[in-house]
C-alpha cells in the first residue's frame, strides 16, 4: 500500500471568511499531496497566494504561502492507495501543471453548490471538485453525489480521522526545515 495526502487550509481573508460561512468549518481549501510534507502538493486555488482574482491550477509552495499568510493552520490527512493509483495520480496532476492555464477556478461553480445542482464547465473547478473528480477517477474513494458538490466538509468528514498532522503553517514548514537539515547531516556522516 502506498499514501497520498489532504492538506486542509484555514487562511485569513474576504473571499475565505465568506467560504468558512457557506460551508460552516475551519478549513475552506484542499491540497492534494503525494507527500506528507507537501513539497509535492498541487490544488486549483489562486495562482499567486497575494492575489485571490486570479486562479486556477497551481503547485502549492507552503513557504511562499507563508509569507503571505503567516498565520495559516493545515491539517493534513493520509488516505491509502496502491502504489499503481499513486503513480497514476502523479502522472495526472504532473500533466495538468503542464496544461495549468487551461484550468481556471469555477467561480460559478459555487453557486451551484449552494443550490445542491451539479455544474461541470470544462476544466474549471473548485479546490475540492477537482481533488474529488481525481480521486474518484483512480478509485481512491466514491462520492454519493457529483464531484462539481464536493465541499472541504465532504473531505473532512471523509479522510478527516486519519489526521497526521495539525498545527499552524509556519509549525509544518519548520518541520520540513528540520527534516531536511538531519537528512543533509545523514548524507555528510
Amino acid at each position: 500500500m502506498a499514501q497520498i495526502y489532504i492538506a486542509f487550509v484555514d487562511t485569513p481573508g474576504f473571499f475565505a471568511g465568506m467560504i468558512r460561512q457557506v460551508i460552516k468549518q475551519k478549513y475552506i481549501h484542499v491540497v492534494l499531496s503525494m507527500d506528507a510534507e507537501l513539497e509535492e502538493a498541487y490544488s486549483v486555488g489562486r495562482r499567486n497566494p497575494a492575489v485571490p482574482l486570479f486562479a486556477g491550477f497551481e503547485k502549492e509552495d507552503k513557504r511562499k504561502i507563508l509569507t503571505v499568510f503567516p498565520t495559516a493552520d493545515y491539517m493534513v490527512c493520509s488516505i491509502e492507495c496502491s502504489l499503481v493509483q499513486k503513480e497514476a495520480i502523479r502522472q495526472e496532476l504532473h500533466l495538468a501543471m503542464q496544461e495549468r492555464f487551461h484550468y481556471h477556478y469555477a467561480v460559478a461553480g459555487l453557486l451551484f453548490i449552494l443550490w445542491n445542482i451539479p455544474f461541470y464547465q470544462e476544466n474549471h473547478y473548485t479546490c475540492s471538485s477537482y481533488v474529488a473528480r481525481v480521486l474518484e477517477k483512480y478509485g481512491v474513494c466514491h462520492w454519493e453525489k457529483h464531484f462539481s458538490l464536493v465541499t472541504p466538509k465532504d473531505f473532512m468528514e471523509k479522510f478527516g480521522r486519519k489526521r497526521i498532522f495539525e498545527g499552524s503553517l509556519r509549525e509544518l514548514v519548520e518541520m520540513s526545515v528540520q527534516e531536511e537539515t538531519v537528512c543533509a547531516v545523514e548524507k555528510i556522516a
